[in-house]
């Protein structure tokens, strides 16, 4: 709780995190509600998508699209460090560099957790609008997505912290950590069997929150291979505890 005290009272005052965050925010809310009006194979999807209890994976897969910003928001921070100094100053104030990369790691969880709460409010409130079935065991079924969701916020968060680490400069780090989740990577597991690829980063983040249509998709392109998100859980976690063990062996290895 000191860590995290110690965070917040940094970034509470820091408009640019209010900014990204409402960012976020704001276009979860708008995509989700304009959603209703996409058309797949000649059907328009209506709002049934927003019935319990599939709009729980309608939603969190929607809002899967947008942790890159999350992932922004922890770069920026962590460049910010560098730049004022702050994690020299905290070596000299008494911290150890573990302590630095777990007070980001608590900023991770408390992003992660405001982003999953939004999720239940807004899923609430459009399911609650719609649902036929309102019933508290059609409500609470599939509710385990937003769990799936967190972890692979975090998972994002905590790979966006290793660019922020590795490059220190916000801009460089930014481009490179979308360039890589969008472009880089992606590139690579094309020339790689999906039996293989399925475990690549990214890929098992993604399959946290699959796509609720997946099968339909398939009709119409080519079928994917993807780890259920039980067992992309497992994988998730180990990558979440690499990029956190290789930003700490980079702070320790570096002159501060």
């Amino acid at each position: 709780m000191h860590l995290l005290r110690l965070e917040l009272y940094k970034v509470l005052p820091y408009r640019t995190f209010w900014a990204i965050l409402g960012i976020f925010m704001l276009l979860v809310f708008l995509i989700f509600y304009s959603v209703d009006s996409v058309t797949i194979n000649n059907a328009r999807l209506g709002s049934s998508y927003y019935q319990f209890p599939r709009i729980w994976l309608n939603l969190t897969y929607i809002s899967s699209f947008f942790n890159t910003l999350l992932g922004i928001l922890i770069i920026v921070l962590v460049a910010d460090e560098y730049s004022f100094r702050t994690f020299r100053q905290q070596l000299i104030d008494g911290l150890s560099r573990v302590e630095l990369v777990l007070a980001k790691f608590y900023v991770m969880l408390a992003l992660a957790s405001v982003a999953t709460l939004f999720l239940l409010i807004i899923g609430f409130i459009f399911g609650v609008g719609s649902s036929i079935d309102t019933s508290v065991g059609s409500m609470m079924r599939h509710l385990d997505a937003l769990f799936y969701y967190f972890v692979q916020a975090v998972g994002f968060m905590a790979l966006a912290m290793l660019f922020g680490v590795i490059l220190k400069k916000s801009g460089l780090a930014i481009i490179s950590f979308v360039a890589y989740v969008l472009v880089l990577e992606p590139i690579i597991r094309s020339q790689i069997p999906d039996s293989i690829d399925k475990f690549f980063p990214t890929k098992v983040l993604s399959s946290l929150t699959p796509m609720p249509v997946q099968q339909m998709f398939d009709q119409a392109t080519s079928p994917t291979e993807l780890l259920s998100p039980g067992w992309a859980l497992l994988p998730a976690l180990l990558y979440i505890g690499l990029y956190l063990a290789a930003s700490y062996l980079l702070l320790k290895l570096r002159d501060m």
